[in-house]
């Protein structure tokens, strides 16, 4: 994937609203020639990351959610890289009650073999709810959920896809989800484990936990 001509149009302002632009514009802003820019744009459209409409002597550039997905992942690796720390990360709030959709979620064939496959554990059917404190919410914004998971379609009707990210509570190895939702709540994460957490670990709605996060 290009992400320095993606980086480009969102400079321009395609992540927000359509931007009308030429390949002879598009080549002076890469410093490239038009055939490169066009050949780079039409990559761009080949994996999604833009989508584009034909105008007379020009074009509408949009970058799609994936795309914006790919540069949210960019930003999230230099800011490890800048942190410098390297060392371990934790994230802490306190427990509370989700929409209780978690069990029926997880419990779908497509999610569920996907989690047992990427993540090595097959996740009981149900999710520990995290409210993050200040400092956790700004940390979260910086870790890159790396692990995909693909939406499906069952019956007609679609499952969103999402993302994970690997964590440890206690000594209890599992994931935070992360549906990919427009407005998701920072604030939030949701945990799976191939426990019950709230069982295993004898915590209720309020209790303080801390995870750590794993690379």
């Amino acid at each position: 994937m290009d992400i320095l001509s993606l980086k480009k149009l969102a400079l321009l302002g395609a992540h927000k609203k359509p931007v009308e632009l030429s390949s002879i514009e598009f080549a002076a802003h890469i410093d490239s020639s038009p055939q490169t820019a066009a050949r780079k744009l039409k990559c761009l459209e080949d994996e999604n990351m833009i989508l584009r409409q034909i105008l007379h002597g020009g074009q509408l550039i949009t970058i799609t959610n994936s795309g914006i997905a790919a540069l949210q992942n960019e930003l999230n690796d230099y800011r490890e890289i800048f942190s410098g720390n390297g060392s371990k990360k934790f994230l802490s709030g306190k427990v509370i009650t989700g929409l209780g959709e978690g069990q029926y979620y997880i419990s779908l064939d497509g999610y569920r073999t996907q989690f047992i496959e990427k993540l090595g554990f097959d996740p009981y059917p149900g999710t520990l709810n995290i409210r993050l404190d200040p400092p956790s919410v700004e940390l979260r914004k910086g870790i890159n959920s790396k692990i995909r998971i693909s939406g499906f379609t069952r019956e007609n009707r679609t499952f969103g896809s999402g993302s994970c990210f690997n964590i440890r509570i206690n000594d209890i190895d599992g994931a935070v989800i992360v549906p990919e939702r427009t407005h998701y709540p920072e604030d939030i994460i949701e945990i799976i484990a191939p426990v019950n957490l709230r069982k295993y670990l004898n915590i209720s709605d309020g209790s303080v936990v801390e995870v750590e996060v794993i690379k």
